[in-house]
Parts: structure tokens; C-alpha cells; sequence
């Protein structure tokens, strides 16, 4: 078999306060995302959202329902983000091959029957990150490139957070019912993400980290703004983000991550900002 997951339940902030680290990691990191020639996912029962990874190498790797769907298919009633972080690949809707290059990203929307994923070389594997949602209608499949995105200059290298956010899979980019994606990379001397924090009640998130140094690491920080918590992180790792909780971090060197969301708000801008000095 080469789908595996895992189900994550949901936390209240008072029960996080009282984990200890091994209980925070057990709860929100996802350590493996991406493992040769299988798909990996993590169904969160905050907002039923669907975090993976598909890596074909030597086989072609088709998108199976799992038992906590009680579906047919996986996307009988879901829709799926896609952002390629690794060799070109091949994503096979329905039988219609998307060539998908580094960074580049695919929408696919409900009641979608076949999916698939190939790599072109593999000795430089397609990595495929995903993200689902339920979705209540059904949006036409859609590639977004990177000269597709909506780019945002945000920072400064004066307080080390200049990055820049590109928005791949958001409504004024892609029709969609709730899932978001996209993509901040950090400039050479910056380590900050996100910063000032917030929160958004009104959706969930999940941050992926890539192109970390295999000696470098991102502390991604969580929790109530007044009772924050921390989580070491290495390359090609996830942390879900509850609504309660701020979503911030820091590495030991510039990196990439991708945010994907969920909830009843589509407004990007949609946040509760929380003031620097009022972090606890």
C-alpha cells in the first residue's frame, strides 16, 4: 500500500498549556510528509483539513480515498491543493496530464475521480505538498505558475523579515470553495515569518518548511498570544496551526514555507494582529 495517514484531533488551548514537548510535537508537527514512491497524509480535525505529501519515484502514485473520508473517492466532496517543491512532475486529472515545474501549483476541484501523480526523472523526484478541503461546489481544474501568483513584498531586513509572499491558490488568483495556498520565501539575512503574529479565529492553517539546510533548523512558535510555545522544526516538515493559536517563526537561516488555510473567511487579510512587545 502506498497511502498512509494518520488522524489528528482537535486540542483546546487550556489542555495545550499543560503539554509537555514531546505532547506539543505528537499533537501538531507532522514529521514525514514527503517518503518515496508513497503518499503521507494527516487528517486534522480542525476543519477537516488534509495535509500530504506524494513522492513518485520508481511508480506512478494514484490519490486513494481513506477510511476517515467514507467516500469513493478521495475528492468526492473535497478539493485539493497542489505546490510541486521538488523535481518537474505530472499530475493526471481525469486522464489530463499537468506538467507542473518547481514552485509551480494545481488546483483540482470536487468530484474529481482520478488523480495521479509521476515524475519526470527519478533521480530528481516531482514533491508534491497537498492540501484538502471539504468543498461544498465544484471548481474547474486549474494551473497556476509561478508568473501566475500574486506577488506581495512584506519587511524589512532591518527587523530580519523581508520575504516575499506569492498567493497561488487564493480567490482572486483561483476559484475556490475554502482552501488557500501560497508560498514566502525569506531573503538572504531575514529568518523572521510572519512577524507581528496574529490569529484568525474564523480559519485554521498549516505551515510547511522547505529548502532548510540539512544542518540548519525553523523554531515555529504557537500557542494564545499570551502563552506562547514553541516547536524545533527540520526541512520538509508541516505544524498545524489552530485557530486559537498565533503561527510565527524563526530559523537558524533564510528558508521557504508554504501556509495553507481553511475556514469560513476567503479574505487573505482577514487577521487579528498581536502587538511584538505583548507576546508572552
Amino acid at each position: 500500500m502506498t497511502t498512509h495517514y494518520q488522524t489528528r484531533y482537535a486540542a483546546s488551548p487550556q489542555d495545550v498549556k499543560k503539554y509537555d514537548t514531546n505532547r506539543l510535537r505528537d499533537e501538531f508537527l507532522i514529521s514525514n510528509v514527503m517518503e518515496n514512491d508513497a503518499i503521507n497524509l494527516v487528517y486534522s480535525h480542525y476543519d477537516r483539513f488534509i495535509t500530504g505529501g506524494a513522492v513518485p519515484v520508481k511508480n506512478e502514485l494514484k490519490l486513494e480515498s481513506i477510511e476517515p473520508l467514507k467516500a469513493d473517492y478521495f475528492l468526492e466532496r473535497r478539493e485539493l491543493g497542489i505546490i510541486n517543491v521538488g523535481g518537474k512532475g505530472t499530475v493526471s486529472v481525469n486522464a489530463v496530464a499537468y506538467n507542473l515545474d518547481y514552485k509551480e501549483a494545481l488546483y483540482i476541484g470536487r468530484e474529481t475521480k482520478d488523480v495521479s501523480f509521476s515524475s519526470d526523472d527519478a533521480t530528481n523526484p516531482a514533491k508534491f505538498y497537498l492540501n484538502s478541503t471539504p468543498a461544498h461546489k465544484t471548481f474547474p481544474t486549474k494551473k497556476i505558475s509561478r508568473e501566475d501568483a500574486e506577488v506581495v513584498e512584506l519587511g524589512a531586513l532591518e527587523t530580519a523579515n523581508a520575504r516575499t509572499i506569492r498567493k497561488l491558490i487564493v480567490n482572486s488568483v483561483v476559484e475556490t470553495c475554502q482552501v488557500q495556498m501560497g508560498m514566502t520565501e525569506l531573503k538572504t539575512g531575514s529568518v523572521w515569518n510572519t512577524m507581528p503574529a496574529h490569529v484568525h479565529d474564523r480559519r485554521m492553517e498549516v505551515y510547511f518548511y522547505f529548502e532548510v539546510p540539512e544542518d540548519q533548523a525553523v523554531c515555529h512558535f504557537m500557542g494564545e498570544p499570551e502563552e506562547t510555545r514553541h516547536i524545533w522544526m527540520a526541512n520538509n516538515q508541516a505544524v498545524i496551526s489552530p485557530p486559537w493559536s498565533i503561527h510565527s517563526g524563526s530559523g537558524t537561516s533564510n528558508y521557504i514555507f508554504i501556509w495553507g488555510m481553511a475556514g469560513e473567511n476567503l479574505d487573505y487579510g482577514d487577521m487579528d494582529h498581536c502587538k511584538i512587545n505583548e507576546l508572552k
